[in-house]
């Protein structure tokens, strides 16, 4: 059976490439035929910085915007975010995005697909790893970092990766359907 997976675009700025790669990734997940991967754009959700009254232990939500991402986060089995790097850190959507919920992360495994200058993103992404434990997510080790993320698009802006890219895609996604059928009995007993 295929997973759900949920490819979660980070960055909610102008102008953004986020999207660019996260249509890519979708497309590829696709192809990799064990998954059944939806795009989640955090921007589309219009977020405001956490609003919520009630700790999202109890699942309280009052805001329609909450509802929503509770929605789909809730359905997904497994997430990749798609993460640039801000200031040697993850972007602060992913952050409030993040924080906006608890249950609905639980038990399911991300990997991140990172992009920024000089590091790929990998500040990004190694900051990012202890926010998703503690809401309960796995993140696995194997992930995709675009180095110089600008000059891998063409002059219409569309990517076009490397076979290198192609490989490490393909291992993330291995693992992350790997990790996502181990923790489906964990999911299961919620």
């Amino acid at each position: 059976m295929k997973h759900r997976l949920n490819i979660i675009i980070g960055s909610t700025r102008p102008g953004r490439a986020g999207p660019i790669f996260g249509e890519w990734l979708e497309g590829f997940a696709r192809e990799h035929g064990k998954f059944e991967p939806a795009l989640t754009d955090i921007a589309a959700f219009s977020l405001p910085m956490l609003d919520e009254p009630h700790h999202p232990r109890l699942r309280k939500y009052e805001n329609d915007h909450t509802k929503a991402w509770s929605e789909a986060i809730d359905a997904a089995d497994a997430f990749v975010f798609v993460a640039p790097e801000y200031n040697y850190f993850v972007a602060p959507a992913i952050v409030n995005a993040i924080d906006y919920l608890l249950h609905e992360w639980r038990y399911k495994p991300a990997a991140i697909f990172s992009y920024g200058g000089v590091s790929g993103g990998l500040r990004a992404a190694q900051s990012l790893k202890p926010l998703l434990t503690s809401v309960g997510v796995m993140p696995i080790p194997e992930g995709v970092a675009l180095p110089a993320y600008a000059s891998l698009l063409d002059e219409k802006r569309a990517y076009h990766p490397s076979e290198q890219v192609l490989g490490g895609a393909k291992a993330m996604l291995d693992e992350l359907f790997r990790w996502g059928e181990a923790l489906k009995t964990l999911r299961a007993a919620e």
